[in-house]
């Protein structure tokens, strides 16, 4: 029944487009990028803790999705697969995390005459990167760094230049990059992407950075736990061992603390570069996207990192604010990161590389009651796989096999687990059914059961003396 409903949906959702005048000129594209941003940290977005300013006018000038997810990892480092998924436009299972098998959705746009530019983070090797953008400067390319002590570097003659310290802050140099960039007179509509590293840890920002957080003013989050109940499949990642367990709430507060005050600081830089296009020539022709790559733990559910199937570490910001979009606006609707080059590409009339799988959605950009797709899948590596419709979430450990079935309408924190309770015995038989039927047509082939199941019980690693 429920794949006959999804089957249906796909038919109806009409190609429509935003209604831009036949002789305007293609739309540019900014896409700010984020780095382990969860969804829930932007003030004009409900967060009463957090000063967001320059993320809450972009909130204001277009459409917030509330059910923007990424799809999942098969490694630690899932913002090497996220940023894959962004940039070719494909699913989990069938990306090359590298970008050397197939074409990308930012070279279409350069083959559709558009200049392509990126400054930021590249952790997708860099033999690719002079084959997907045009143009690179200010590039790190690694996962993670002190930002006041990075080494970034340039393309330079189709490849990339032996890395130099930089003077300032990392995000402050992207920053930087990206308005000499909209400051230069363009002849070509321009595709500029600005790949922010942070607020993934460490949370470093300049000490005259004025915003600071109280931590003893930050409450836990609803979810908080000591620790994890059960074996995740990944409990002692380098994430996990951030903090020790039990969790301390003093010192996940001062996480938070840090977190908000890294996110305040590449508002601020965000808002440089918002100033900079705002008085540009660009600025009534630029469609400007706001999103992470991924969310992150920081003491819900006993976790820290990103390793896991939870709510707070798939779902991810989204905003997309510019011509013919609808302001001050959210939707409810579905969708995956790698559905939105996709969407960019019917905006900006770009036809994506053949091996695309995103789905386009104009259609909920021209009606934010218009769902996108109906329901979700995730994965991390071979221990989680997960499933989400419009109101059920079921998570499933397969190497201990446990299950979880979460009531996102009422329990969008995920603390009440109702799989075993003999009522909702259907909700868990079907989504399981179609989990397993959505992996299958996404080219999973990992199982979702154990026939010798590992122990569920885990005990944390005891500290090594010093």
């Amino acid at each position: 029944m429920r794949v006959a409903i999804f089957l249906t949906a796909l038919l109806l959702i009409p190609c429509a487009t935003l209604a831009v005048a036949a002789d305007s000129a293609k739309p540019n594209v900014l896409l700010l990028f984020m780095d382990d941003q969860q969804a829930d940290t932007i003030a004009a977005l409900g967060n009463k803790q957090i000063q967001t300013p320059n993320l809450d006018r972009l909130v204001k000038r277009g459409l917030s999705f509330d059910r923007a997810y990424m799809q999942g990892g098969m490694n630690g480092a899932t913002c090497v697969p996220s940023r894959a998924m962004l940039l070719t436009g494909q699913p989990l299972f069938r990306i090359d995390e590298k970008l050397l098998r197939d074409a990308t959705w930012p070279a279409a746009f350069g083959h559709a005459g558009y200049s392509t530019f990126i400054t930021g983070k590249w952790h997708n090797g860099p033999p690719s990167l002079p084959i997907v953008f045009q143009e690179a400067r200010g590039i790190f390319a690694g996962g993670m760094t002190n930002p006041l002590q990075a080494k970034l570097s340039d393309v330079v003659d189709g490849k990339l230049a032996a890395p130099q310290l930089v003077a300032k802050h990392a995000c402050a140099v992207f920053a930087d990059e990206a308005i000499s960039f909209l400051k230069r007179k363009q002849d070509r509509p321009f595709f500029c992407y600005v790949a922010f590293d942070g607020p993934h840890d460490p949370h470093i920002v300049p000490d005259d950075f004025p915003i600071t957080y109280d931590p003893d003013k930050i409450p836990l989050p609803p979810n908080f736990l000591p620790q994890h109940p059960w074996n995740n499949g990944e409990m002692t990642v380098r994430d996990e061992m951030l903090l020790a367990w039990p969790r301390p709430p003093k010192q996940v507060r001062e996480m938070l603390a840090e977190y908000y005050r890294y996110i305040s600081y590449l508002d601020q830089e965000i808002g440089r570069i918002l100033d900079v296009l705002d008085a540009s020539p660009h600025a009534k022709n630029t469609i400007v996207v706001f999103a992470a790559d991924s969310g992150v733990a920081r003491g819900q559910h006993g976790l820290i990192g990103k390793q896991n199937c939870y709510e707070h570490s798939l779902r991810v910001p989204l905003i997309i604010a510019g011509p013919g979009i609808p302001e001050d606006k959210r939707t409810q609707a579905m969708c995956y990161l790698f559905d939105v080059l996709p969407t960019l590409g019917k905006l900006c009339g770009v036809t994506g590389p053949r091996t695309s799988e995103g789905i386009e959605f104009t259609a909920t950009i021209n009606d934010s009651s218009h769902a996108a797709r109906p329901h979700l899948v995730f994965a991390y590596k071979n221990v989680q796989r997960a499933i989400r419709d419009d109101r059920w979430k079921l998570i499933r450990y397969p190497q201990i096999n446990k299950t979880q079935l979460f009531d996102l309408k009422v329990d969008p924190a995920e603390i009440t687990n109702l799989a075993e309770k003999p009522e909702h015995e259907a909700e868990v038989r079907d989504l399981l059914a179609l989990m397993a039927l959505e992996l299958k047509q996404f080219g999973d082939t990992a199982p979702l059961t154990s026939d010798a199941p590992l122990p569920a019980e885990w005990t944390p690693p005891q500290k090594k003396p010093e």
